[in-house]
């Protein structure tokens, strides 16, 4: 079998690639849709959907149904995770930060399922669903590095920017982490914490709602002094331009979003989209660092001979 394995990154590698990010992406969406429709305790137990059953009865209804589709969603991870770590398995000696990478996304599939029990056993309490979010953005982090890693190589030693735009970056990066924590108690204070019966954290959602677009605000604005200061530069920020273009425009769409579900009254469908697009602005800020460093030259290792199929 092993033959059959990759020896480089090829196209079947990007693929992968590709897949373990939007996996990741895909259950920050379908958990969103979990909690905005209520149905959190769907399946009011963990591992089994019932005490009976580990799927979802017709007694159960939609609220079944939509909780036992995310708990399914787990194998999709699962398939993902092992292709990715066996698409890279033949070559980690070359590629040992695409051999980590990959390990760890498998590795973060019972850690997910785990604070999914624990979300599911506590009641839904906000707070072990909040640390559920983050687990899943931290992972939109990693997956998004690998995708950036096997498109790109290896990290480089050399910054292709000022110290002053790589300061500033970071910092943006900082806001970016502070306005998701300000969502997440956001959420978990407020309607679309799940049904009636959810237990919410019991902070002020309004002043929540206000904190929570004050660091957004001042990331639009570093982003803005970033996308100025990379087109000023030289021919070697080049390679930076388009990542902190795509940046701005995700934080941009983000701020219509959210100032029109505020203004709204908080339409689930919008509260939904915010959410994923917190995942594809981690995704993009992640991207946006990566691209200030320039990538390693990578040594090919010595072809090695495939084995012979000829009788003798």
């Amino acid at each position: 079998m092993i033959q059959w394995l990759p020896r480089g990154v090829d196209r079947r590698v990007r693929i992968f690639a590709w897949l373990s990010l939007a996996a990741q992406v895909l259950l920050i969406g379908t958990g969103g849709a979990v909690r905005l429709t209520g149905s959190g305790l769907g399946c009011p137990t963990w591992p089994r959907c019932t005490a009976e059953s580990f799927t979802t009865t017709q007694e159960m209804g939609v609220h079944g149904i939509i909780e036992f589709g995310n708990r399914l969603l787990t194998f999709v991870l699962v398939v993902v995770a092992v292709g990715m770590f066996l698409a890279v398995l033949r070559y980690r000696a070359q590629r040992r930060d695409l051999f980590v990478l990959a390990l760890l996304q498998g590795l973060s599939i019972p850690l997910q399922a785990v604070l999914g029990g624990i979300t599911v056993l506590t009641g839904l309490n906000p707070y072990i669903v909040g640390a559920h979010f983050v687990v899943s953005i931290c992972l939109v982090t990693l997956t998004t590095v690998l995708l950036y890693r096997v498109y790109r190589g290896p990290r480089g030693t050399q910054r292709r920017v000022p110290l002053w735009i790589a300061a500033l970056t970071h910092a943006a990066s900082f806001l970016v982490a502070v306005t998701v924590l300000l969502g997440i108690l956001t959420t978990g204070s407020g309607p679309h914490a799940g049904d009636s019966e959810t237990p919410r954290n019991g902070l002020n959602s309004e002043l929540l709602q206000h904190l929570h677009s004050w660091p957004a605000y001042a990331l639009m604005l570093a982003t803005v002094v970033l996308l100025i200061g990379v087109f000023a530069g030289g021919a070697q920020m080049v390679p930076v331009r388009p990542w902190v273009s795509g940046l701005l425009a995700v934080e941009m769409l983000q701020v219509v979003v959210g100032v029109t579900q505020a203004r709204l009254g908080l339409p689930a469908i919008l509260v939904g989209i915010h959410m994923v697009l917190a995942a594809v602005l981690v995704a993009a800020m992640t991207a946006t660092v990566l691209s200030e460093r320039s990538t390693a030259r990578l040594v090919r290792a010595p072809s090695i001979p495939e084995p012979s199929t000829a009788r003798v």
